[in-house]
């Protein structure tokens, strides 16, 4: 079944997570019309290749063009139209930059893998169900049914405005009318009256003022109170949810609420402020003793001026943090000389602020690092799908300033990754009369000079994101608190559902939490882990940390065991004594894979044998590694592996995967090529060379119950074996065997 497919059948939860990464620079109807052809790319590649993201680009459009065709034949206009909307989109947008596309359509693969393992994950963890709690969604109702209610009010208050300006001007009329009368004319009757008349006309007057001073006054208390309470906890929530994010947790959503909540208010506030312009301008027309408006106005403007700044200081945000686009599960971890990528939103979206609004991007003031590339952009509503007010840098790149001394700074890997700086922005909005400047920054980031610090770099991001939502804490690292154990073990499962796309399910996180916290009894759940054991200290008898250890791991899955990782049928985080307790009743012939706990970046297979006397023995392989995986995939290893028993029979001991699967059942669809395609060596060899076969050979003594090395057993092709047996007869194998000299 495609990923696609597999997509199709989630829940509306996670559906509603899927569309939310789906716009008009990857247009849903594309993924779904070539499900199958766009997983059989490797976009991920194409991302840090341009030469093969144009010639992916160009198979894309051609795709497009034949299901253009297709549809045509089929009179489906609606679908006509969108294939050349997004056919035009492909040509014209990606053309000059295809490495675009390819960063695009890879990371919305790898997010449908990380839902699909979240989806298949029994409970959520802490942090997750933090983040998705009742009360955060009912005070988000709240939030927008407060902003509906105010900005209702604002336009109620607006006809008031209207009414009294009309009325002010029917008074001004008729006061003025009787001014221009003859003296005589001032002292009939009629006129006595009408002044009586214009006198209740006043008192109205002084009366609707105060009313509708009293309603701005509410409308104004209204916005201060939403916004220093429930406002300001939806956006510290939206950031929160932002960096958890950000270290391979649930997508955030909820900035196009936000937005939407911004701009109302924004608007609402700008409409109050026309209303007390508007009254100024009723003042220099008429005013009299006890007027309201010069006592009232001048404060109710101060409060409008100084709530619009705040909420145009607080709507300046980090929409995407810091990620260079060849390391998309690594953000916020930068290397010099390397771009990356940052986007910025203005949440207030006004149309008269498009292309008005210049953002100057540039790095903490230490004085080591500068940006080089275009560090001044502004924002506009054209390339957001959505037409949100945004700015995207996508050329900036950090180079380290040479000391005085002539020489770079310390580039030692624990000082580098676990020093924080930050990106900043600045920009100043003109409007209306305002001029606001405004800041943000982004998360801390680390720079890395190489990439070999990558690893040691993401576990910082890691580490102070998940202990702290003070987006600011340069300083974090030199007094770095705990984590508690459960939280730090679910976003180490977020790493795995992220970056290999299945996360680990309770007994992996089992092993992990008894490999961090050693013989301690106390329960994971109120266990705190400090960043030391964490990611400095080597584990006991090892020479690598537990990260390091952890971080193999997951190169190892990613570049050589992914789709077996992803079927779950890798164990992987067992240990010996328990895969020894997990196989001892099971079918002679059963196995298990786990990954190594003493070779970094190893995977390796035990399986259960039953000797003549009826004992149970057990068997494990040297683990193999990158090296040897490079060379052969891991599915045809499991798929040919032999051993030759004491009496020079051949067999592979492999029969089940555990618990009781077929081997073949499991594997097969992975298996890269069917045994026996060996070619066997030409009589005279190839340009005057004598042809060789390299053979691993490996051999199990009747009355061992254990390896006598690790090295003991190593894979054999059945296809080799059998060009073996047509150039040696069984004495000389056994010879061979047997001989410790055998070594080239």
């Amino acid at each position: 079944m495609s990923q696609w497919s597999q997509v199709q059948q989630l829940e509306i939860k996670f559906l509603e997570q899927v569309d939310q990464f789906y716009d008009d620079n990857f247009p849903m109807e594309i993924r779904h019309l070539l499900a199958q052809w766009i997983e059989s790319q490797d976009w991920e590649a194409a991302a840090n290749n341009e030469a093969m993201a144009m010639i992916l680009l160009q198979n894309l459009i051609i795709q497009v063009d034949e299901q253009l065709d297709r549809v045509s034949q089929e009179k489906n206009l609606l679908l006509i139209h969108n294939l050349k909307r997004v056919r035009k989109l492909l040509q014209g947008k990606y053309h000059g930059n295809p490495m675009h596309i390819a960063v695009i359509i890879s990371n919305c693969l790898r997010e449908e893998r990380r839902i699909l393992a979240a989806a298949s994950m029994p409970v959520q963890g802490p942090l997750e169900k933090s983040l998705q709690n009742s009360v955060v969604s009912e005070r988000q109702r709240n939030v927008e049914h407060k902003v509906s209610a105010i900005k209702n009010s604002a336009q109620m208050t607006d006809q008031d405005v209207k009414y009294l300006e009309d009325l002010q001007e029917e008074f001004d009329f008729r006061y003025k009318t009787i001014q221009s009368l003859e003296q005589n004319d001032k002292n009939s009757v009629l006129i006595k009256q009408e002044m009586l008349a214009l006198q209740t006309m006043l008192n109205t007057l002084d009366y609707k003022r105060k009313e509708v001073l009293s309603k701005i006054g509410r409308v104004i208390h209204e916005i201060d109170m939403l916004m220093s309470n429930m406002l300001t906890e939806e956006l510290l929530d939206w950031k929160r949810r932002q960096q958890i994010a950000c270290i391979g947790g649930p997508l955030h959503g909820g900035l196009d609420q936000l937005q939407n909540c911004f701009t109302l208010l924004a608007e609402s506030l700008f409409q109050v402020r026309r209303q007390l312009e508007k009254l100024d301008e009723l003042l220099t027309r008429l005013t009299y003793d006890g007027d309201p408006i010069p006592v009232q106005r001048p404060q109710l403007l101060e409060k409008v001026n100084f709530l619009l700044y705040n909420l145009f200081r607080n709507s300046f945000v980090v929409e995407r943090q810091p990620c260079m686009p060849t390391h998309p599960q690594r953000p916020m971890v930068l290397k010099t000389l390397i771009q990356f990528t940052v986007k910025l939103r203005l949440l207030i979206k006004l149309p008269e602020l498009n292309y008005q609004i210049r953002v100057k991007a540039t790095i903490d003031n230490n004085r080591r690092f500068v940006l080089c590339g275009t560090h001044v952009k502004a924002m506009n509503m054209d390339e957001s799908a959505n037409g949100s007010l945004s700015v995207e840098f996508r050329h900036l790149q950090p180079k380290e300033m040479k000391t005085s001394a002539g020489s770079k700074g310390n580039e030692g890997p624990h000082m580098v990754t676990e020093e924080l700086h930050s990106i900043s922005f600045e920009t100043q909005v003109c409007l209306y009369g305002l001029t606001i400047n405004l800041e943000t920054s982004s998360l801390p980031v680390v720079m890395i000079s190489n990439v070999s610090q990558l690893p040691n770099a993401w576990a910082s991001i890691i580490w102070y994101n998940l202990s702290t939502n003070d987006p600011q804490n340069l300083s974090f690292f030199n007094n770095p608190p705990a984590a508690t154990l459960s939280q730090l073990l679910e976003v180490l499962s977020w790493q795995f559902s992220s970056y290999v796309g299945r996360g680990l399910n309770s007994e992996q996180l089992n092993m992990l939490a008894e490999k961090l916290m050693g013989k301690c009894q106390v329960s994971y759940n109120d266990y705190q882990l400090s960043w030391a054991k964490f990611c400095k200290e080597h584990l006991p008898g090892k020479s690598f940390t537990f990260w390091v250890w952890l971080e193999a791991i997951l190169d190892l899955i990613k570049k050589h065991i992914l789709p077996l990782w992803i079927d779950g049928y890798v164990m992987g985080f067992v240990s010996k004594e328990k895969e020894r307790i997990l196989l001892k009743d099971k079918t002679p012939g059963t196995f298990l894979l786990r990954f190594s706990e003493s070779n970094l970046g190893g995977i390796t297979f035990t399986w259960v044998d039953q000797l003549e006397n009826g004992d149970v023995t057990f068997h494990s392989v040297e683990p193999y590694n990158k090296g040897r995986l490079s060379a052969l995939p891991f599915a045809d290893i499991l798929r040919d592996y032999k051993v030759i028993m004491a009496d020079n029979v051949p067999e592979n001991p492999l029969k089940y995967l555990y618990p009781d699967i077929p081997k073949d059942k499991a594997f097969g669809k992975h298996y890269s090529c069917q045994p026996n395609e060996v070619s066997k060596p030409s009589d005279g060899g190839g340009k005057g060379y004598v042809p060789s076969v390299f053979i691993p050979v490996s051999k199990i003594l009747n009355d061992s119950t254990e390896p006598h090395s690790p090295s003991d057993l190593l894979p054999m092709s059945p296809s080799v074996y059998a060009v073996l047996r047509e150039h040696l007869s069984p004495t000389a194998i056994e010879t061979a065997v047997s001989c410790k000299a055998s070594h080239p």
